[in-house]
């Protein structure tokens, strides 16, 4: 039996990311221990496979991540597990707000960087 069996499937069923090759070369013990911990809610059967996939769109397209193989791979079995184009797309609407945070913290250090500048800033209100 393998000492890594999670990482020899998910190579198996392409599920493995290659930049995980030099990972897996370093510490082959790591890598498995973070495959089984992230794929753990669907082999117990906690999650379905449907919302397994969904999940792993927000995190693979969310603007922390943005890891197009992930996203394009997870998009394709969530479909093949019966999720609708509209629930994919909802889930991409969804984690597209992460970015608001962006605005909501760098507009108010605007206004006050205009106020110390002498320069026209919304009231406050």
């Amino acid at each position: 039996m393998s000492e890594t069996p999670i990482s020899d499937a998910a190579r198996a069923s392409g599920q493995w990311n290659k930049a995980w090759d030099e990972i897996a070369a370093l510490d082959s013990e790591w890598i498995e221990k973070f495959l089984d911990m992230g794929t753990l809610p669907v082999r117990k059967g906690v999650l379905d496979p449907k919302t397994y996939e969904l999940i792993a769109i927000a995190v693979d397209a969310s603007c922390t991540h943005m890891y197009a193989p992930g996203t394009r791979r997870h998009i394709a079995k969530a479909l093949d597990a019966g999720a609708t184009p509209e629930e994919v797309m909802a889930v991409l609407e969804c984690v597209a707000v992460l970015g608001i945070h962006s605005v909501a913290l760098g507009a108010p250090m605007l206004v006050e960087e205009m106020k110390a500048r002498g320069l026209s800033a919304p009231r406050d209100g």
